[in-house]
């Protein structure tokens, strides 16, 4: 069964580095998370069984701003 696939806009990331935390975060949370990410555009692609908040949450956590 696929995981649910959340996308989020997220601002303050703009390296590859950022790339990096971000999916750290994420899969600190979920290891078997999938982390897309388009960095000029600032969107977070994340397929994953877990919620919503809990993947935003690891984000802020990690330095950057969720939207929505």
């Amino acid at each position: 069964m696929t995981s649910p696939l959340h996308v989020f806009q997220v601002s303050g990331m703009s390296c590859q580095h950022c790339v990096r935390a971000v999916t750290q975060a994420v899969q600190d949370v979920d290891p078997d998370a999938e982390v897309r990410i388009d960095l000029p555009a600032g969107r977070v692609e994340v397929q994953s069984a877990e919620a919503p908040t809990a993947l935003q949450d690891a984000i802020r956590e990690a330095g950057y701003t969720v939207q929505g």
